[in-house]
């Protein structure tokens, strides 16, 4: 009896609806996108110290490189964006044989602190300007 109980209660079962075949056409794989170009030349930039104090002074580094073996004879320049204004840094180095350049930054207070700031790093390279990722810093 408890048996035939349980079974009254039960909900309803319903059938599975079948669902449509689905086929893929055999040109499918002819319209896939090429594979991008390596870039002949890449870089990245990064700060010596992602948190510094407000009136500290930090390092800006950079690496360019070609096929991953570093460029040398590179021009670099540096672009450091604070809050309220832009300031180009006055040195100009050129990439040792490694492919790397630093960049001395005074931060003179002008960064709030709590607010990120970036810095943008371009080289000259055989008449070519290659901007690399940005380095950032947060000053505390």
């Amino acid at each position: 009896m408890l048996l035939f109980l349980l079974s009254a209660c039960g909900g309803a079962v319903s059938q599975a609806v079948p669902q449509q075949t689905v086929t893929v056409n055999k040109s499918f794989q002819a319209q896939l996108s090429p594979i991008a170009t390596v870039p002949t030349y890449r870089c990245g930039a990064w700060s010596s110290n992602n948190a510094p104090g407000t009136y500290s002074t930090i390092a800006i580094y950079a690496k360019l490189t070609s096929d991953v073996a570093g460029v040398s004879g590179a021009t670099a320049q540096a672009v450091v964006h604070f809050k309220y204004s832009d300031a180009v840094l006055d040195a100009q180095p050129i990439s040792n044989s490694g492919g790397y350049v630093s960049f001395s930054l005074p931060l003179q207070g002008r960064q709030p602190a709590r607010v990120p700031a970036t810095v943008d790093v371009t080289f000259k390279v055989n008449g070519a300007s290659v901007q690399c990722t940005e380095a950032f810093f947060t000053p505390l």
